[in-house]
């Protein structure tokens, strides 16, 4: 099993200016012997209907040691509540498990970033994370223009989430294009999303599963 490490307060030199490099010329570092993978993440906050467009960057160092590999999540401009966190742990696990072939050792370090400071408590960006995660171990990247939102489930299912509509508009605004949400939540009570998709310029599409998600998101299939 994996060491999931405890939660540090305090953000190391090397993965905070890996944090600056990515989010101004938003392409991952070339630092040798490490793999960051960049990945988009969607929040829906109560004051206003625009959401936020974060960023968490995944940095693995690819070392021998430690082995099993260690899980250590860095807090940037976004509040990891414990939501997030219990999300992260088991998007890792299962990341591990997709990826049978992949030597699992070193340190994998997460960093959450935003443009604003944002309190991001829920589990809404555990599919995210999740596609992010086996990316990062298989050693391919996510393609620029999409964005997922969605929980992650058991058996790497995509589960339901709120304040979609408020994702998509923070999306749109940071130049995505294609953005996948739960099947089943096309239409809502306060929401028709095929509508908003026509207004907002993008396309929206339904996924069921990670595996899903990872395919449209890197081309390539798990």
């Amino acid at each position: 099993m994996p060491r999931l490490a405890k939660y540090p307060t305090t953000i190391p030199a090397r993965v905070a200016g890996l944090c600056l490099l990515a989010a101004l010329c938003l392409q991952p570092p070339a630092a040798s012997g490490e793999y960051v993978v960049e990945v988009p993440v969607l929040a829906a906050i109560r004051t206003n209907e625009n959401g936020v467009f974060e960023v968490m960057l995944l940095v693995w160092d690819q070392k021998p040691q430690p082995d099993p590999v260690e899980l250590l999540r860095f807090n940037g401009r976004v509040r990891l509540g414990a939501g997030n966190l219990e999300s992260i742990d088991r998007a890792f696990a299962y990341a591990i498990e997709r990826t049978p072939n992949v030597r699992h050792s070193g340190t994998v370090s997460v960093l959450a970033h935003a443009y604003r400071p944002a309190a991001s408590d829920g589990p809404s960006a555990g599919a995210a994370i999740a596609v992010g995660f086996v990316a990062m171990f298989k050693g391919e990247r996510l393609q620029r223009g999409i964005a997922v939102t969605g929980t992650f489930e058991p058996g790497g299912r995509i589960g339901p989430v709120g304040g979609i509509p408020d994702k998509m508009r923070a999306a749109a605004r940071e130049g995505y294009r294609t953005i996948l949400v739960p099947r089943g939540q096309l239409y809502g009570p306060r929401w028709n999303l095929n509508q908003l998709a026509l207004e907002l310029g993008v396309t929206v599409k339904e996924v069921d599963t990670v595996d899903e998600a990872y395919e449209l998101m890197t081309r390539r299939s798990l």
